[in-house]
């Protein structure tokens, strides 16, 4: 080591020690979900970042371990890593002819070229990803996926400092990733008493699933992040609907396409999010261009079209005992914005329709058999309870009042935008609404036994399972709720939010977010159980398919994978209570993925 790089190493502890570094006794410490930490600590590392004698000596330390490298691409994720970037490019340059940079966008751009990269990247330079501060490295991993998907290779990871021990990277050191830092926690013993996380037990397992195949529709629409068409499987084929309006039908298999169908005209990447129903072997689907779709799910033949609505963004409802199907439909007029339908499912006639909602029906209708009645929402914030025979409406609960404005507009601050969960055993209707209140009503008066506040909006449907409710948030979190006293049990943190309905699948809770994470779960203590990173955001729920025991996760970007899963160790990884604060540092930073 140079004296120079000697110099640059101990202004840089320094700057760490006396400036970045922050106890719980000196400022206050606001943790997630607003509550605040009387001890513990964190690093800001964005008080020092764009200071420049830091930034010089951040380069000095960096070059010194590149020295080697003749040909370097350094990228990251915004917003740490772009400062970074750009002085680690200006300087290299000097005595590397081949340096340029890049960097990742968090979320990708919804207008213009779309990209989810800026800077143009090379074929055959080493890629070193670099950023303030790796912890999880859940951010990292994403960041290696996106650049896999896209054909590149990432060599080297750079950070100014490090959380915990190398061994416990194992996904860089299964890919050939190197990992290297200039100061790691234990550096600081002496001076700050912080020590490198561990875990008590063995951490989570990352890709704990093999990719089978995976199959990409035309013409994803990037500019919706919400929840799409989620698919639906028989024993063969998969099928499910694309942003471009073609309703599609695969073979589980490998992938390959059975059939198609195109929709009619519609608004521009609002072609089908409507999530089929399956039934005696016939798909029904709604779409944007107004009609509502049975086709013959082993030809893709039309059984028939029912065509009284504007759009069709809701998803069917099936009562087979009744032979009915039921869906809710959105008009263009100025007094009639939302209704719903009971639809024959052989003849695809009319029975019975409501049609005086005065905002636009998004929601999806659930139909419960144990008492003959259909339930569905709408952006006016109500939920509307239907004897599903006759139609007659049972009640009608609101969560808000609306203005004229919103009256007008079609849409609402506490919309009701996805379905409904019922138990059974309390009579209890179960939604979320867009104001972020979880509401508990009873099925026979409609009236609330109670209700959660969550910090930002519902945008899915709930899950009941075992005396529970999980439901998940715009606020980033997913809630684990006791159905006997409404209170949390538990919560967890996705670092992004979250539009994707929680599944229960063989044992665990699975559940997507826009961080591109598929997490599993504990469903009796939130711990994480596995994860898989894929490069686009998940919005909507994985299908599992019990027999040939495959996961088929879409993303938001009309992907779908077919995924093997492998075996997940027992044990669970919990962060030791002295470092919490440090954990939650990099966990804010898994939402910048």
């Amino acid at each position: 080591m140079s004296i120079e790089v000697e110099k640059a190493t101990q202004r840089l502890k320094e700057a760490l020690e006396t400036t970045a570094f922050i106890p719980a006794e000196k400022e206050k410490i606001v943790r997630r979900g607003g509550r605040e930490n009387s001890s513990g600590w964190l690093f800001d590392i964005r008080r020092i970042i764009l200071q420049p004698q830091v930034l010089e000596d951040i380069s000095a330390l960096f070059w010194e371990k590149f020295a080697d490298k003749r040909s370097v691409q350094v990228g990251g994720i915004e917003v740490a890593a772009i400062p970074l970037i750009t002085t680690l490019v200006v300087s290299g340059a000097k005595n590397h002819p081949y340096v340029s940079g890049f960097f990742i966008r968090k979320s990708r751009k919804k207008d213009g070229l779309t990209r989810m990269i800026e800077g143009e990247i090379r074929n055959n330079a080493d890629i070193i990803l670099v950023d303030d501060i790796i912890n999880s490295a859940k951010s990292m991993m994403r960041q290696v996926e996106v650049l896999e998907g896209l054909g590149h290779r990432v060599t080297a990871i750079w950070t100014l400092l490090r959380f915990r021990d190398p061994e416990y990277y194992t996904y860089f050191k299964e890919k050939g990733i190197s990992i290297h830092s200039a100061f790691e926690l234990n550096d600081f013993t002496q001076t700050l008493g912080t020590e490198n996380l561990v875990t008590r037990t063995t951490p989570a397992q990352h890709d704990p699933f093999s990719i089978l195949w995976k199959f990409q529709a035309d013409n994803p629409s990037y500019q919706y992040v919400i929840s799409k068409s989620e698919p639906i499987i028989d024993d063969e084929r998969i099928y499910f609907g694309s942003d471009s309006g073609t309703f599609w039908a695969l073979n589980q298999k490998d992938g390959s396409v059975a059939w198609t169908r195109g929709t009619g005209r519609h608004p521009k990447g609002k072609g089908i999010f409507s999530s089929p129903a399956l039934h005696g072997g016939v798909v029904y689907f709604g779409g944007y261009d107004g009609n509502f779709y049975a086709l013959d799910a082993l030809s893709g033949d039309t059984k028939w079209v029912f065509f009284e609505a504007d759009w069709i963004g809701s998803s069917p409802a099936l009562a087979q005992d009744l032979g009915l199907v039921f869906v809710g439909l959105e008009f263009g007029l100025w007094r009639k914005r939302g209704g719903i339908a009971a639809i024959d499912i052989k003849s695809g006639k009319k029975v019975w329709s409501f049609s005086e909602m005065p905002c636009y029906t998004h929601s999806s209708p659930l139909y419960i058999k144990e008492h003959h009645q259909i339930v569905v929402g709408s952006n006016d914030g109500c939920a509307y309870l239907f004897d599903a025979k006759t139609g007659a409406l049972v009640w009608k609960a609101c969560t808000g009042t609306l203005t004229d404005a919103e009256r007008n507009s079609g849409f609402s601050r506490f919309d009701i935008k996805e379905s409904f969960a019922y138990d059974a055993t309390r009579d209890l209707i179960v939604f979320g609404n867009g104001e972020g209140n979880l509401y508990f009503l009873d099925r026979r008066s409609g009236k609330a036994r109670s209700t959660y506040s969550a910090e930002f909006a519902f945008y899915a449907t709930p899950l009941i399972h075992n005396g529970n409710v999980y439901a998940s948030s715009l606020d980033k979190y997913l809630y684990c709720i006791d159905l006997d006293t409404f209170t949390e049990k538990w919560r967890w943190y996705s670092g992004a939010r979250i539009f994707a309905s929680p599944a229960y699948i063989e044992s665990s809770i699975y559940i997507g977010s826009n961080s591109g994470h598929l997490t599993e779960l504990d469903p009796e203590t939130g711990e994480e159980r596995s994860f898989m990173t894929f490069s686009e955001r998940i919005t909507n729920r994985p299908v599992f398919n019990p027999r040939s025991k495959r996961f088929f996760v879409p993303t938001y970007a009309n992907e779908i994978y077919c995924l093997a899963k492998q075996e997940v160790p027992e044990s669970q990884p919990h962060v030791s209570s002295k470092a919490e604060i440090a954990s939650n540092q990099d966990n804010a930073r898994e939402s910048r993925a």
